[in-house]
């Protein structure tokens, strides 16, 4: 789900019983991640231009053509409320 926090673009993943936060932006050529495919099992997003995979815990980037990591974000759920808090880049 594409979220705005603070003014900047968030991409809010719930996979496996967890939330993630990402910048919603792939850091190959600027995709959105927001529009890419959640693998659950292997915890990865896939950007929807060229493929490039980035770990949803912590933003590494785990396929080619990505080498950068993208930045997460911390989250935190209390009740049926979904925080986030911005990681300095």
């Amino acid at each position: 789900m594409l979220v705005e926090v603070d003014d900047q673009l968030i991409v809010l993943i719930h996979a496996a019983g967890h939330f993630y936060a990402l910048d919603d932006v792939c850091t190959h050529d600027g995709g959105p991640l927001s529009d890419g495919p959640v693998d659950a099992a292997a915890a990865t997003i896939a950007c929807p231009r060229h493929g490039a995979k980035f770990d949803i815990k912590s933003g590494a980037a785990v396929t080619m053509p990505a080498t950068k990591a993208t930045i997460a974000h911390e989250v935190k759920v209390e009740g049926d409320k979904v925080f986030v808090k911005l990681c300095d880049s």
